[in-house]
């Protein structure tokens, strides 16, 4: 078996003060690193295990370089650690590296050379993605530990549920947040006592859920008080606004705030060839979990409960197009256009009129 070399180079090898490109591929355990100089020649490939101490004594003996990464769990911090180094560091976007992701000789070394010679010719060939700083990984990470939780106990809650119609009863109750083992007093005595531990992890995860919502009520206060002009939009909570906040970070990185659509994988995908241009579903690129965020506060704001705005009216009269899932469409794309909405909030920091628009026309046919 192959020893796993945590050495900073081969012996003999040295390296000039000359630009060199790096390809680093990442695993779980060891990556593999790619070094290419000038001429594009490989100076060095060499494995190297993934642990923060290792990576640092191996990088910062080499002058300052361009290394290119791959999207993925080890990427944020490593990308930071390199970048602390002096590296030019250069996130390539995973699911666009082509060469890489669909090439039949798939391989950490190979991939290695991949990514330092697209980095050497074009680092745009790489579609670079940028990573959140530090702090704002920690807050996303309250976010994704709450989420963990509520997934957790929506399979429980339908766990508990199924097995109660699966014997013929059924449990009293249909707010998640309230069940315990309290709902299952009615039930038949055998299955009560079957259903009383699954009732109260319910409850216990329950309990925690409420920890983490004012966890993140008291850090959108205290640390993100611009979370306030994107809820000025009924049906725009603080977990929404939070989570739209750490997930861009940076609004000033958009030209446009009709890009953030685009970010986000709300847009519909094009395939325009010749005289063909079909009807493509959204792309579904960019953070799933903000995605789905939008969506739920699109369904409210056309919903029974949704107040009257221009953003509502534009999504009803979507809907009403009719088809067979012309109502799904619309809350797609009033999704999309909530985070336009959202974008431009933020970075003008103007009081949000629900109908500014309709009441613009009012006035125009008045005059």
């Amino acid at each position: 078996m192959k020893k796993v070399s945590t050495g900073t180079a081969k012996q003999g090898t040295t390296f000039s003060q000359s630009t060199l490109t790096i390809g680093l591929d990442l695993g779980d355990r060891n990556s593999w690193y790619c070094v290419l100089d000038q001429a594009g020649q490989i100076r060095l490939e060499q494995r190297v295990r993934t642990h923060a101490k290792t990576l640092r004594e191996v990088f910062a003996a080499m002058p300052r370089s361009r290394i290119a990464l791959e999207t993925g769990t080890h990427s944020p911090w490593i990308s930071r650690l390199l970048g602390e180094l002096g590296h030019e560091v250069i996130v390539a976007h995973a699911r666009k590296v082509r060469l890489i992701g669909e090439s039949r000789k798939k391989d950490d070394r190979l991939d290695a050379q991949t990514l330092a010679r697209l980095a050497r010719i074009d680092p745009g060939l790489l579609c670079p993605a940028k990573h959140r700083s530090a702090q704002a990984q920690a807050d996303l990470t309250v976010i994704r530990a709450r989420a963990g939780l509520v997934r957790a106990r929506t399979s429980l809650v339908n766990t508990a549920r199924s097995l109660a119609k699966s014997y013929g009863e059924r449990l009293r109750g249909c707010n998640v947040g309230n069940l315990n083992p309290e709902k299952a007093e009615g039930l038949s005595p055998e299955l009560q006592a079957a259903l009383e531990p699954l009732l109260a992890g319910i409850e216990s995860v329950s309990e925690q859920i409420a920890e983490y919502n004012q966890r993140i009520e008291t850090l959108a206060q205290q640390s993100y008080p611009q979370t306030a002009l994107l809820k000025q939009i009924k049906g725009v909570g603080t977990l929404i606004a939070l989570t739209y906040m750490l997930t861009l970070e940076d609004p000033h990185r958009f030209g446009k705030s009709r890009d953030v659509g685009c970010y986000l994988g709300l847009q519909p995908g094009r395939r325009n060839s010749g005289q063909n241009e079909p009807q493509m579903h959204i792309s579904k690129e960019g953070d799933p979990y903000l995605r789905t965020l939008l969506v739920q506060g699109a369904q409210h704001i056309l919903g029974p409960f949704g107040v009257d705005s221009d953003l509502r009216r534009w999504g009803l009269k979507l809907a009403e197009r009719g088809g067979k899932n012309g109502k799904k469409r619309a809350i797609v794309a009033t999704a999309r256009k909530l985070a336009v909405l959202l974008h431009h909030l933020w970075v003008s920091g103007e009081v949000y009129a629900p109908l500014h628009n309709s009441n613009r026309m009012a006035v125009a046919v008045a005059a």
